[in-house]
């Protein structure tokens, strides 16, 4: 046992981390087993024992944050759990028709109420655009203009959302800009809430998954949902938005991006929270878009996940009370290791964020990027 627990010791000293140390990003290990088990399941089994209980930390965002920074991912291979993982992405489409559902029974279906406690009153489950703001109900508007100011939306355009959510994007531009919003979705949960929070409005949502999608439109957007698309299916969606986006339209993909090309996910994030998901890279996404769009845009600004997925954490443990009933312990731990961890991931630049512009090649004029918002009026 002692050589487990001087291997783990070993490793994190490379990120200045020491085994129940005094600091609050330093881990409280209340398990014998856990040396062992995290060196045979990696970064699973270091998720379950926090699962588990078999740990605590009181930062566990500045842990993985120092984690990730010293590369010791890189240090840690041979998990044969992983090994079969990439096995798996390569012969069999993880983002099939047939298996795209299994993220959004798992993950989009735990209950509305959480979320709507979580995120702000748009319900926007993605990156917020922290300019000029400390606030998380801000900064989500703040994203939802800038979409919509790079989108250069005008009355009476035909928009389709690809992955609308609860109908935050498709309310937001409807009742600003007076455009008509097409919203498709997997989650039956969230095409309800989505129906109710717009109605009223020129906004339809339906049950669909993008590849079945028909009819042409002036903009297309996906916002936070490329990552739930696969490497082996990016080509195909470009495809299927260059066939319906009209000849002089724009589409915007805002999505979490990763610095190298790969075709699996974390074991443990795989499992427990985004099955089948896989982060895609710039290398990949460029790839899949030779033949279908140009770029006219790509804006990084992944420094401000790492604010609002803290911000997603506050709200939701300033909340938890009023949920014990209905989740458990596990679950709650769970839910606090994967936006700790993910904040973690952003702070140490392991992923970024993107937002990309793209054009068909029969678009006219100059595309004029946006980074600093003109603010409209409320209608």
């Amino acid at each position: 046992m002692d050589s487990y627990k001087n291997t783990i010791r070993e490793l994190l000293s490379y990120a200045k981390i020491h085994i129940n140390g005094d600091a609050p990003y330093e881990p409280k290990i209340h398990h014998p087993q856990f040396f062992k088990r995290v060196l045979r399941e990696g970064s699973l089994g270091l998720g379950e024992a926090y699962m588990d209980g078999w740990w605590d930390c009181d930062a566990l965002d500045e842990f993985f944050h120092r984690l990730l920074k010293a590369n010791l991912d890189k240090k840690v291979k041979g998990n044969f759990k992983l090994i079969w993982q990439a096995i798996k992405a390569k012969f069999i489409n993880l983002q099939s028709k047939q298996h795209s559902k299994n993220v959004i029974v798992q993950h989009y279906n735990v209950g509305n109420e959480l979320y709507q406690k979580m995120l702000d009153r748009n319900m926007m489950y993605s990156c917020g655009y922290w300019e000029e703001t400390y606030d998380l109900e801000e900064a989500q508007e703040n994203k939802l203009e800038l979409i919509c100011q790079k989108l250069k939306l005008t009355p009476g355009m035909k928009v389709l959302d690809i992955g609308c959510g609860w109908g935050g994007f498709a309310a937001y531009a409807s009742s600003r800009y007076h455009v008509e919003v097409l919203g498709i979705t997997l989650s039956e949960e969230q095409a309800t809430l989505a129906r109710e929070r717009c109605e009223g409005l020129p906004v339809k949502i339906r049950l669909m998954d993008y590849r079945d999608v028909d009819g042409m439109f002036d903009r297309i957007v996906s916002i936070g949902m490329m990552e739930h698309v696969g490497t082996r299916n990016h080509k195909k969606y470009m495809e299927v938005v260059n066939k319906h986006l009209k000849d002089d339209g724009i589409t915007l993909l805002h999505t979490i991006g990763n610095n190298e090309s790969y075709q699996t996910t974390d074991p443990w994030i795989n499992k427990y929270i985004f099955p089948n998901s896989l982060i895609p890279s710039a290398a990949q996404l460029t790839k899949a878009m030779e033949g279908f769009l140009l770029i006219e845009d790509w804006h990084s600004f992944g420094l401000h996940y790492d604010r609002t997925l803290m911000a997603w954490l506050k709200r939701f443990e300033t909340s938890w009370s009023q949920f014990k009933d209905q989740y458990d312990e596990r679950f709650y731990r769970m839910w606090k290791y994967y936006l700790s961890s993910c904040a973690g991931s952003f702070r140490a630049r392991k992923n970024q964020l993107w937002q990309i512009v793209m054009v068909k090649e029969t678009f006219k004029g100059d595309y004029m990027a946006i980074r600093n918002l003109e603010r409209k009026p409320t209608a």
